[in-house]
């Protein structure tokens, strides 16, 4: 069964009855109903259209964290061969929020290293609801370490709420992981491209995220608190996430007019979980656009480049 947001509940009830139709014919082979079938289909198309083509900040939060979004695991699985994933950080234990190890993209080798929600109630529990502790940090820290020393690319996949807030992680040095991973990132002398696919929460993106391209799905966000926490602290009042959204300035289009992302990856009509397949496959293109333009850079050149970027972030929306 489809998932509908709040706001598409008039699509829903387009889409439910054209579904009707369609069920009732089939029941009964001398009823024709298509002609009437293949108006709603139409008519929800073009209300799919209004809905998408005015999306506010607030409603691209639901869009990037809807449930049949895909999820880190099945892009590896569609863009990458051989994936031989690498578990634990040698510290404390294995932390199922991230998924990391060796791969080949386009044939190349690869490490590649995103955050995992789960697509049911099991595996939400396993992997945190994508909500890393310090263990998948340290993980990540490892791996990029690995990609160092062997002269791998880096791809990371960020979509998190943001980092694990539990006490346990707190006690484990979770401000410290997470600063160690974004040190990390800006100090590795290959190539590390970013995609956001979802959510980009706080550090716990940061310290993915820190690299010499970051590319955005259209409808994902990122932000340094989400809607509901920034309302709750400079208001007293969750409920005035729609507000803080806006203020936010989280969207893929404007961050990219901040310099914060490069590029932004288009999504297919009503979103990346309408069509999953051309979803990945949008990010697959991006992904070897962003290798082909730093393929051949020294490791000075890397690493300057990527302090530069991160320096100037801002100034392209402050000239504006």
């Amino acid at each position: 069964m489809a998932h509908y947001l709040d706001f598409e509940k008039p699509l829903a009830e387009i889409e439910g009855k054209a579904e009707e139709l369609r069920a009732m014919a089939r029941g009964n082979e001398d009823m024709d109903i298509e002609d009437e079938a293949e108006a709603l289909d139409r008519k929800a198309k073009d209300l799919l259209k209004d809905l998408y083509g005015k999306l506010t900040p607030w409603r691209k939060c639901l869009v990037a964290r809807h449930p049949d979004r895909p999820h880190c695991q099945e892009y590896i699985d569609a863009l990458f061969t051989e994936f031989t994933p690498l578990a634990g950080d040698r510290n404390f234990a294995d932390d199922h929020a991230v998924v990391g190890g060796l791969a080949r993209f386009n044939d190349q080798p690869v490490m590649v290293i995103g955050q995992e929600k789960g697509n049911d109630t099991k595996s939400r529990i396993k992997h945190n609801f994508g909500m890393a502790r310090p263990e998948g940090y340290r993980k990540a820290v490892r791996l990029m370490e690995m990609a160092g020393r062997f002269g791998l690319p880096v791809v990371t996949l960020v979509d998190t709420p943001g980092a694990y807030p539990g006490l346990g992680a707190e006690e484990r040095g979770q401000s410290e992981a997470i600063a160690r991973s974004t040190e990390k990132c800006l100090e590795i002398g290959v190539p590390l491209v970013c995609v956001v696919i979802g959510e980009g929460g706080s550090g716990g993106a940061v310290a993915f995220a820190a690299g010499n391209r970051v590319a955005m799905l259209e409808h994902s966000v990122y932000s340094v608190i989400t809607p509901e926490g920034c309302a709750s602290i400079l208001w007293k009042d969750a409920e005035k996430m729609r507000d803080a959204a806006e203020a936010l300035r989280l969207t893929a289009n404007d961050l990219y007019q901040l310099g914060v992302a490069d590029r932004v990856i288009p999504e297919p009509l009503g979103g990346a979980h309408r069509d999953r397949a051309a979803a990945i496959k949008a990010v697959g293109s991006a992904i070897a656009g962003m290798l082909g333009e730093l393929k051949g850079q020294s490791s000075e050149e890397l690493i300057a480049a990527r302090r530069k970027k991160f320096l100037e972030i801002g100034s392209r929306g402050l000239a504006a």
